[in-house]
């Protein structure tokens, strides 16, 4: 009845709207409230229930039609569509399937055209996978049939409204206050960091944690696939996100395009959201051409891994010896902080490990601090990040920067 319901008022509020004028949201609010609150059919309902009915009404206009909702609860962090009867939302690290289903498909594909244009994306049957973002920021991805076999499937990533700083993932126990404190002096310090992880590990999140503590009295260009990051501390800010080809197969802009563009930019650092194909070389290019201080992330098991698929990435975009190649990464980057998604669902840190130089050939990594599980209490994994025995060796950056307790954060004995 209630389904039924909608639909009704639904159809006869559009039938009501003047296709030759544009209401706003105020009065189209105001028109459905009137609707509702004067027909019959709705009299036997609470006000609860109207209220609810009124905003559903609004939202298959304006908004996300059923998925609004959950975009609008802060306690969900993914929303995951399966097709127009399949939903899923992760809350609180679980996740679980909703009851709410679009009417068909053809209903979810609109919602997709609508958020997708809304970035200036396409996305068709022979384009059938893009990434887009919500007006709140939440990242997008849509995967269409005939690629998707159970009917139009989208993802939608939420970020919290106001961005973690490395203080609150030390409350959320993701890192110790000792390992946030040396990050923030490397970052201060202009350090090339890179932070790689798994799927939903927390990677940009973590990235936008440590974006805030760049100086503000630098010039920062940000490039992404699609913008994501909501760095706030930094006024003189460019933000760059690629662009997909239109019908013609003309007009894209890559990665590779925008980290070039962003050299002519006059950037004190380069933030690139993640790197995932040739582009690594352009990355690691800027990192060694005088924009030291600048941050990325990766996919990746391990920090070890991550300077493998470095040079893959690399290889794949360049025809270069190995070993030109594994001195660009050496001399690029200076720290890898590897992220981990836990059986627990807990996302932490799980190794800093610096890049110290070149070994028999290879990128040599020393270990920095390493995540220790000591057991369980709840469910819920006891550990901490312990720092190891070795020191840093590339200290040059931290006592250039005059950061006073230099030899402490960097795990070298005190002079006496």
């Amino acid at each position: 009845m209630r389904e039924e319901l909608f639909r009704v008022m639904r159809a006869e509020v559009r039938s009501s709207l003047d296709v030759t004028q544009s209401a706003d949201d105020g009065e189209l609010m105001r028109r459905i409230e009137r609707k509702v609150l004067s027909d019959s059919r709705a009299a036997a309902m609470t006000s609860g229930e109207k209220r609810t009915l009124v905003r559903r009404v609004y939202d298959s206009f304006r908004g996300l039609d059923i998925l609004q909702p959950l975009v609008d609860d802060k306690s969900v962090t993914e929303i995951m569509i399966n097709g127009h009867t399949e939903i899923f939302i992760e809350r609180a690290g679980e996740v679980v399937r909703v009851p709410q289903r679009f009417e068909s498909q053809e209903k979810l594909e609109d919602l997709v055209q609508s958020i997708v244009s809304g970035v200036n994306r396409i996305v068709n049957e022979s384009s059938p996978i893009v990434d887009a973002r919500l007006k709140d920021g939440s990242r997008v991805n849509v995967v269409l049939p005939p690629i998707a076999l159970k009917g139009p499937t989208v993802t939608i990533r939420k970020f919290p409204e106001r961005p973690m700083t490395l203080d609150d993932l030390v409350r959320h126990g993701a890192l110790d206050e000792d390992a946030a404190l040396l990050l923030k002096h490397l970052v201060r310090s202009r350090y090339n960091l890179f932070i790689s992880g798994g799927t939903g590990s927390g990677k940009t999140t973590f990235l936008n944690a440590l974006s805030q503590y760049i100086p503000p009295d630098e010039r920062v260009i940000t490039i992404e696939d699609s913008a994501e990051l909501q760095i706030v501390t930094v006024p003189n800010l460019v933000s760059l996100e690629t662009r997909n080809a239109n019908m013609e197969g003309k007009g894209e802009i890559s990665i590779r395009d925008l980290i070039r563009s962003s050299l002519r930019m006059r950037p004190n650092r380069i933030v690139v959201g993640e790197v995932r194909g040739a582009e690594a070389l352009d990355m690691l290019q800027a990192m060694n051409t005088g924009h030291s201080g600048s941050l990325s992330t990766g996919h990746s098991n391990s920090a070890q891994d991550m300077v493998s698929r470095l040079e893959t990435m690399v290889l794949s975009g360049a025809d270069l010896p190995v070993a030109v190649v594994r001195q660009q990464i050496s001399s690029a980057i200076d720290l890898i902080v590897h992220l981990s998604r836990l059986r627990d669902r807990s996302r932490r840190v799980v190794e800093i490990s610096e890049v110290s130089g070149m070994e028999d050939g290879a990128v040599k990594l020393r270990n920095l601090f390493r995540f220790e599980e000591e057991g369980e209490r709840d469910g819920r994994i006891v550990g901490c990040l312990r720092r190891s025995a070795e020191p840093m060796l590339r200290t040059d950056k931290l006592r250039d920067a005059g950061t006073a307790d230099w030899r402490r954060l960097a795990g070298l004995p005190e002079r006496r």
